[in-house]
């Protein structure tokens, strides 16, 4: 049958299922296992181990046990620890938190540790929903899209042209490349896979891959930015979260 491992690790709660009446099947982010999926017997009974069930956008204890020959973990507990309350009162802020677990769901394989992308989704989801949170949604939801990209090693070349391979010279309007995450100063005629793209959206995103603020609330160039990852994210990952355009609508108002 195979030996039982057993699993105790902070995590984030990034899909769930009702399996019964009372139990669940669930997905969790872990900080050293990454993604868990399991089933939650007895999770939604009162008097159990799972503080009341698991809901997305929470983040908790988890302790499960694991068998080579099962495709579900067995969850025995969730001690629940943060539930990111401006997530649920905010709307752009649940949109956003929606989206940055869905990114989650979509780039990161099971059984794959990311502890950084898992300490990355924290600071982000606390960001967004903490109580006396300030922080500008648009700002984290961009780090958060290049934490993704960064850590499964499709974050955009912004030092080198990608036609040229000189240093990228500044103009107005460049070319990207969704295949390749090229960008060019010389797009060219007749490349219909590359999108233009605006002078001030790839110096912002110089910003994020040096790891400077970005914080520019309500700035076109930030919404620009988002809106150029996530179509990227949409075309490396070869699927779009459902969350995606909500997200993008609401960052746009």
């Amino acid at each position: 049958m195979g030996p039982v491992g057993t699993i105790r690790d902070e995590a984030v709660c990034i899909r769930h299922w009702d399996w019964s009446e009372t139990s669940q099947t669930v997905s969790v982010f872990t900080r050293e296992h990454g993604v868990l999926r399991g089933l939650a017997k007895g999770s939604k009974r009162e008097k159990t181990d799972f503080s009341g069930g698991l809901e997305i956008l929470t983040r908790g204890e988890v302790m499960a046990l694991t068998k080579p020959t099962r495709a579900l973990a067995t969850l025995t507990s969730w001690n629940l620890r943060e539930t990111f309350p401006r997530c649920r009162s905010d709307l752009i802020r649940h949109h956003a938190g929606v989206y940055a677990i869905d990114l989650v769901h979509h780039a990161i394989l099971e059984d794959d540790p990311h502890p950084n992308l898992y300490d990355e989704l924290v600071v982000c989801l606390r960001g967004l929903g903490g109580p006396d949170s300030t922080a500008d949604p648009a700002a984290l939801v961009l780090s958060f899209q290049w934490s993704v990209l960064t850590e499964i090693g499709q974050a955009p070349e912004l030092a080198e042209d990608s036609r040229t391979g000189k240093p990228l010279a500044r103009v107005e309007v460049f070319g990207f490349d969704p295949q390749t995450g090229g960008v060019t100063a010389d797009p060219g005629p007749g490349l219909a896979s590359v999108w233009r793209v605006r002078a001030e959206t790839i110096e912002l995103l110089g910003s994020l891959a040096k790891g400077e603020n970005i914080a520019v609330s309500q700035s076109p160039a930030l919404r620009r930015a988002n809106s150029l990852l996530a179509a990227y994210l949409r075309e490396r990952l070869e699927a779009e979260p459902h969350s995606m355009r909500p997200l993008l609508d609401a960052l746009d108002r």
